[in-house]
């Protein structure tokens, strides 16, 4: 029985709709009306006069469109992206799991990329925190082998003089005081600076000034700038702090200035200390032409290039070849920007390690491809169905990618929060790897790095299955029904699968290689054992101990408590251990012609007992003994190159700080890694001498765990003196390790790409398999 609508109802349709819309409109109320009232009759009449009256309120009021579905006048392209979004939205709530894997996926590898990203931009991009950075410099001399090395006072002070392409030039170093009268007497860093340091890093203090020219003499070097932190742990913040005194190696020093905490650059260690004092050298030290032990900075004039600079400093170089043959012929100098030799051989890593987290986003590509694509197949009927009703490719293919850029979207603000949770947790981790580790953070440049990410993820993952679907044959589609669609596009999900494998081969063998070359350093014959070796540096107050006799003394009685603690086998003492890259001279050989270009050696001086505490073997002659007075060992390497041939023992040779000095060669030893892990061992020459130094480092072999040694050791030590403080407490494997830490970062790092490269391609083919989704348009 037919069932007729609200007479009046369309009545009032028929006065309120023009003429082009009244038969579409009416014909289509009236056919949902019949549909309706095989359920309820009243139903149908309140739904036919709601939709009446939403008519009346509110009639079309342009042309509608016939079965060719043709976009409306006014539909804008925004509004069409509206609606896409809002449908993929829609889609995703129907297939959660869909989505959560797809997200999590795409959250991996954006998370990842964004914190390396983060590291390489504070690394490499970002300028440093400095006045511009771009004109600062550091200086070295260059060795005769072409190495770059620190500098001596007298070159310096020529270049100084004699150099056009700068503004200022400045030398410093860094030195270690006690403090007191604050607490517990302990080791402070400072940094030990020359007149213009402060002007050329363009460093303003915030409460007083910098050093006045005649301050950096021996007799009134007696002033301290503090950093910010120092003030404010030290002594509280004090405003009034200026023209006090700080009591270093027992001697006060007037503080004049505190400067801001902006200028506490942590990757460039000049700026990084606790204090600075003026170097204040004397006649004599800034004479000296062979004792290579400072360090150089200088800003570059406005508008000179570095090759400029350079070449003027070559110039100058040849120039003192002539005049100070002896010592300057074969040197030169090396110019270098700050924020080169800040980042070092960092950005060779970072750059690997981008390419790795690379790599793993165009795998994440692949696997989201072809789970995506997995699911258009499951789609293809209804795909079909809109494509008969009239949308044509694009607008089929506009729907499947903008639901590819949702899910990236998503992916990728899950990213974003990944990686800040990564760099914020790693943050303890990274100071110790990454130069400039304290300025990595999520700014502007890091945002738009993962917008970028995610919308290439969604582009390169979308793309493919968009277009894949929008070519489908719609008869066959429609032909199809209920059928599986499991044989339909295996050669392109195939090609997606062969995709990720052979992206994660090349992770894994770069992982591998670099695993490989991890463990040669790891295990690479370095000359001696760390095994079992707590090592403790101990500088000595001056005025304390002013002579070189009490400063022998203090050493002997600390060595002497130390080789009676229990499970001590062997102690001894060293001014800088392997792998710290301490000084470098050249010897005077007695009895030979001096070389042209003679090859400086690293120089060590140690006391009996240290060779045996690092187990570094004797080849020839002996080792060094108490009663001896001003000796050398001269390692294997060290022996051919100064006296080839020639049998070394028993030959004397001088150093470049004691000409006068002719110390008698004892023995020949093994060579010893002395710089780092990844070059060859190093010419080495070690000197025992009554006129020890201030500082030394305490080498302890031990047949107990060397962490339980630390105490008793340091108490051994103040029960000479009290108030001495000790400082770099760790076992010789730590320093091992720390001179592999670039090299095991970027081990790791790779090794968490592959091992997330391999978990998705497992993950990806049961996710297909499943084919989890229904949808509905």
């Amino acid at each position: 029985m037919k069932i007729n609508s609200p007479r009046f109802a369309i009545w009032l349709l028929s006065l309120r709709l023009r003429d082009e819309w009244r038969d579409f409109v009416v014909g289509d109320l009236e056919e949902e009306f019949a549909t309706r009232s095989g359920d309820s009759r009243l139903a149908a009449r309140a739904w036919f006069w709601w939709q009446t009256m939403r008519c009346l309120v509110a009639p079309p009021a342009v042309r509608p469109h016939t079965r060719q579905l043709e976009r409306l006048r006014g539909d804008s392209t925004m509004r069409s992206l509206i609606a896409d979004v809002r449908y993929a939205l829609r889609v995703m709530s129907r297939t959660p799991s869909f989505a959560v894997a797809v997200i999590g996926v795409m959250a991996l590898s954006i998370g990842a990329n964004t914190a390396i990203f983060s590291i390489v931009n504070a690394v490499l991009l970002r300028p440093l925190p400095l006045e511009e950075p771009e004109r600062l410099v550091r200086l070295f001399t260059r060795t005769p082998g072409g190495r770059a090395f620190e500098l001596s006072p007298g070159k310096f002070y020529d270049w100084q003089r004699d150099a056009r392409s700068f503004e200022g030039m400045a030398m410093y170093r860094f030195s270690q005081f006690a403090l007191s009268g604050t607490g517990t007497a302990r080791a402070i860093k400072a940094g030990a600076v020359g007149v213009g340091f402060f002007e050329i890093v363009r460093a303003r203090p915030t409460l007083g000034r910098t050093f006045h020219p005649e301050e950096d003499t021996p007799g009134g070097k007696y002033v301290v700038i503090l950093s910010d932190r120092f003030w404010k742990t030290e002594l509280g913040g004090a405003p009034d702090v200026i023209g006090r005194t700080l009591k270093l190696n027992d001697e006060a020093y007037t503080i004049v200035g505190v400067m801001p905490a902006s200028t506490s650059v942590a990757s460039w260690a000049a700026m990084a200390c606790d204090v600075w004092v003026p170097i204040a050298l004397t006649d004599e030290q800034r004479a000296a032409r062979g004792n290579h032990n400072q360090q150089g900075v200088a800003r570059l004039k406005a508008g000179v290039e570095l090759s400029q600079a350079q070449s003027e400093m070559d110039a100058i170089s040849t120039q003192l070849a002539r005049e100070f043959p002896k010592t300057d012929k074969g040197w030169g100098a090396v110019i270098i920007l700050m924020q080169e030799e800040i980042v070092g051989d960092s950005r060779t890593m970072l750059v690997m390690l981008l390419g790795a987290v690379g790599l793993v986003l165009l795998i994440a590509c692949a696997n989201v491809g072809n789970l995506l694509f997995t699911r258009a197949l499951s789609r293809r009927k209804e795909i079909a169905i809109r494509s008969a009703l009239g949308a044509g490719r694009g607008r089929v293919f506009q729907q499947l990618l903008t639901e590819a850029l949702l899910l990236a979207a998503a992916g990728g603000a899950l990213g974003l929060l990944l990686a800040h949770g990564t760099l914020t947790s790693a943050s303890t981790l990274l100071a110790s790897q990454v130069p400039r580790a304290e300025e990595i953070s999520i700014d502007a440049r890091v945002l738009l790095f993962a917008l970028g990410v995610s919308i290439l993820t969604g582009m390169l993952a979308g793309t493919l299955p968009a277009v894949r679907a929008g070519r489908s044959d719609l008869n066959d589609a429609l032909k199809e029904g209920g059928r599986g669609d499991g044989a339909i596009g295996v050669g392109t999900r195939r090609l997606l699968i062969v995709c990720e494998v052979a992206l994660s081969l090349v992770l894994l063998m770069g992982a591998g290689v670099m695993v490989q070359s991890l463990l040669a350093l790891r295990h690479s014959d370095t000359g001696f054992d760390p095994n079992n070796v707590l090592t403790l540096e101990v500088t000595l107050v001056q005025t304390r101990y002013p002579t070189p006799a009490q400063r022998s003394s203090f050493f002997a009685a600390a060595l002497q408590r130390i080789r009676a603690l229990p499970g001590v086998e062997a102690a001894g003492t060293i001014d800088d251990l392997p792998l710290i890259d301490g000084s470098s001279q050249t010897l005077g050989l007695e009895g030979y012609p001096l070389k042209r270009d003679q090859v400086a050696v690293q120089v060590r001086q140690v006391t009996p007992g240290y060779l045996r505490a690092m187990r570094i073997p004797v080849l020839r002659g002996r080792d060094i003994v108490e009663s001896d007075a001003e000796v050398l060992l001269v390692s294997r390497d060290a022996a051919k190159l100064y006296w080839g041939a020639d049998d070394p023992i028993g030959r004397r040779a001088t150093l470049p700080f004691s000409k006068t000095v002719l110390r008698q060669v004892v023995g020949i030893v093994g060579d010893v890694k002395q710089r780092n892990l990844i070059e060859a061992s190093t010419p080495t020459v070690y000197f025992y001498t009554r006129e020890r130094y201030g500082r030394a480092t305490f080498v302890i072999r031990t047949s107990l765990r060397p962490a339980t040694l630390a105490h008793p050791a340091v108490a051994a030590i103040r029960a000479i003196d009290p108030e001495q403080p000790v400082g770099d407490i760790r076992t010789m494997m730590q320093v091992l390790d720390a001179g592999l830490t670039p090299q095991s970062e970027s081990t790791a790092c790779s090794l968490t790409s592959c091992a997330d490269a391999a978990a998705r391609s497992e993950s990806e083919p049961r996710l297909a398999r499943g084919q989890p989704t229904f949808f509905v348009w």
